[in-house]
């Protein structure tokens, strides 16, 4: 467990929520139709938590994946502090690791509108991340990869398993199938406001994020090794898991390039 100070620098970029189409996208998804996550699986997955009041306590409010020892991959609307090596949100179980974060970069394209795309960033930490046998590195995609329609992923993350908002505190993870374009793009899906720099998962009505998860990876087995290929971006408004209504997530393989250039991949 790594104390550090608190820090004025921590600054959130949350934005509200944005109509489309008059449909109402929520920020900060979280995963429905889930199941406990296994300790120390997904262990790039990161909390990023904020001190809303100002009385020392931290919340939850976002998902991140650890991309080299110093940098955090995450969705530009979300940000602040982040834990790592996180399991049982209620419990302190000795692997935490709570460091602040120096810089913030979100991609210069971010507009604010969910429907436009680039809805990522980067975070800079104040120092590095050990290697405490509780974190990894997460591998990223080949470059402008895409995903078959149907293709298993899993998405990860702590909140809302359904609309009455019931929060649990151990990571949940949830098998989820990868939607592919030309289907997510149709009008009786999402339409034209999913662009080929997003990745669609899910739809069938059981298994979706929900409040909470925005930023937190997609995580799918691709050339021998579990990939980071999403980062949770926007959903339906109400029930998370509609019908044909995917979690939407920011197509990582789009925007290595930029990635690349913001954090230098360094190593644990």
């Amino acid at each position: 467990y790594l104390k550090t100070s608190l820090t004025s620098t921590c600054q959130t970029l949350s934005l509200a929520p944005l109509k489309l189409q008059k449909r109402t996208l929520v920020h900060n998804e979280r995963v429905v139709g889930g199941n406990n996550a296994a300790p120390n699986t997904w262990k790039w997955q990161v909390s990023l938590q904020i001190d809303s009041y100002g009385d020392g306590y931290y919340y939850h409010i976002c998902g991140g994946s650890i991309i080299d020892g110093s940098h955090i991959m995450t969705a530009a609307h979300c940000i602040l502090r982040f834990c790592v090596s996180l399991y049982n949100l209620d419990e302190y179980e000795g692997s935490e690791q709570l460091i602040d974060v120096e810089r913030i970069t979100v991609h210069p394209d971010w507009t604010g509108d969910l429907g436009n795309g680039n809805d990522i960033a980067i975070l800079k930490l104040a120092q590095y991340v050990y290697d405490n046998g509780y974190v990894a590195i997460a591998n990223l995609p080949a470059p402008e990869q895409m995903l078959p329609d149907g293709f298993s992923c899993y998405i990860t993350g702590w909140g809302y398993m359904d609309y009455m908002g019931t929060v649990p505190p151990i990571m949940q993870e949830a098998l989820i199938p990868v939607v592919e374009h030309s289907i997510c793009s149709q009008p009786e899906w999402w339409g034209e406001i999913a662009l080929k720099s997003m990745v669609c998962a899910g739809g069938d009505g059981v298994v979706s994020g929900c409040q909470g998860d925005s930023g937190g990876p997609l995580n799918c087995f691709t050339d021998g090794d579990w990939r980071v290929h999403g980062v949770v971006s926007y959903g339906p408004s109400g029930f998370c898991n509609q019908w044909r209504k995917p979690t939407v997530f920011t197509r990582v393989s789009y925007f290595l390039d930029w990635i690349y250039s913001v954090s230098f991949l360094l190593p644990i």
